[in-house]
């Protein structure tokens, strides 16, 4: 039996493990290209990506494996892939669909057990503790998601997420350098780690593999000769710790193949954001404030829709020299109004940029989250007012489109 504390927000949760878990994590690969070669077969073998377009400073958000084959990422400026392909077809984004067919994955996932933990669009831990053989139910799950959903996907086992996460990117590393895969295919790759030998497994990896090893703590790995996962394991856990803090302990547990953390099947909500990147830089005071006013409405109405309302309004600019800032106001109580965070975003932006100054991207976010807390007062008529309107705002915006009705303000 194995018994771990876990502190989850601000309870403390004990979790009893009766045997050695199996932690399972799923990668669907290059999950939106596959989903628009389920939309287009024309597309599979050609080199394409999906993004935007490169002369409104689209970015690739994934591309396909022939495109990969050509030097061309995720997160690549549009314009340099163009280069790098001139006959690069791009995709426009579909993000409602590709959310539908995530969905449809993770509701797979569940099926076999509610101790599913999904991670970002396309990628999950799965704890399969006691549901049978590893293998054949892992290889039964990639032929379900192929077959029903027209979806690869790669998959890592282990007795942790740690290293059920590096099997899965070690897998298809390995996939693609044997030639298990088609040189512009998906690499459907299953890398399974029996429990006992998961530092075996982890020590000939480059260190840049293991969770919290980021460029810089990479170089000052480097320069102590620390080149692999099993130079870290074996150096002594009290040096780590004085020379890298407490982040040295978590090198050397992870670096032995140690991960206690739990599946979380519920994520809370730290923030709601909206941003947007101007195709053409910015200068227009005017058409300035006029976004900002509609990324504050957008994130009011997020708020409104969870539930939700937060105390810190934040302000997040880009200069056309890419320097990007943020600044950010904490108010006395929490607030899910549009006008409150509106006006927020304005005396941040005008105590940070100077007239007319060229802007490349602006985004308004609220954090601080929480169930929203209305304490009217017994005269507070206009307080009652504004929030019955907003309502009534909110039922209109739903019913007919967010551009069907808007509040109107002054001009000063």
């Amino acid at each position: 039996m194995v018994i771990h504390g876990q502190k989850l927000g601000k309870k403390r949760v004990v979790i009893i493990y009766p045997m050695t878990r199996t932690i399972l994590h799923l990668d669907l690969d290059a999950f939106f290209c596959a989903v628009e070669e389920n939309r287009d077969p024309a597309l599979r073998g050609v080199p394409f990506a999906v993004g935007g377009q490169p002369e409104e400073r689209g970015v690739v958000a994934s591309c396909s494996y022939a495109a990969r084959a050509l030097g061309i990422h995720s997160a690549m400026p549009m314009s340099r892939a163009v280069r790098l392909a001139p006959d690069l077809v791009i995709v426009p984004a579909r993000h409602r669909v590709y959310g539908e067919v995530s969905r449809q994955v993770m509701e797979k996932l569940r099926a076999l057990t509610p101790q599913v933990e999904q991670i970002s669009i396309d990628e999950a831990f799965v704890d399969i503790t006691g549901l049978g053989q590893s293998e054949p139910l892992a290889r039964n799950l990639q032929a379900s998601i192929r077959d029903e959903l027209g979806l690869p996907c790669s998959i890592g086992i282990a007795s942790n997420k740690l290293v059920a996460k590096i099997a899965t990117e070690v897998g298809k590393k390995g996939a693609r350098r044997s030639g298990e895969s088609k040189a512009i295919g998906p690499p459907f790759a299953l890398t399974i780690v029996p429990s006992g030998e998961e530092a075996n497994f982890l020590a000939p990896l480059p260190a840049n593999m293991l969770w919290g090893v980021g460029p810089k703590t990479e170089a000052r790995l480097a320069e102590l000769g620390m080149h692999t996962i099993g130079d870290i394991a074996r150096w002594p856990e009290p040096d780590l710790a004085r020379r890298f803090g407490e982040n040295g302990r978590d090198l050397s547990r992870h670096a032995h193949g140690r991960d206690e953390r739990p599946i979380v099947t519920e994520h809370e909500t730290k923030s709601i954001s909206q941003e947007v990147t101007f195709t053409r830089d910015v200068s227009d005071d005017r058409a300035l404030e006029k976004t900002l006013r509609e990324l504050g409405s957008e994130v009011g109405r997020s708020l409104r829709q969870n539930d939700l309302a937060g105390k810190t309004v934040k302000l997040k600019l880009r200069w056309p020299d890419f320097t990007t800032l943020t600044r950010q106001t904490t108010l006395p109580q929490p607030t899910d109004n549009d006008e409150e965070i509106i006006k927020t975003a304005l005396t941040l932006l005008k105590a940070v940029r100077r007239p007319r100054q060229a802007v490349r991207l602006i985004g308004v976010g609220v954090s601080g989250l929480g169930t929203p807390v209305r304490q009217l007062g017994l005269w507070d008529v206009d307080t009652e007012k504004a929030l019955r309107l907003q309502e009534v705002v909110d039922r209109l915006q739903a019913r007919f489109g967010k551009d069907s009705i808007q509040r109107g303000h002054l001009e000063k």
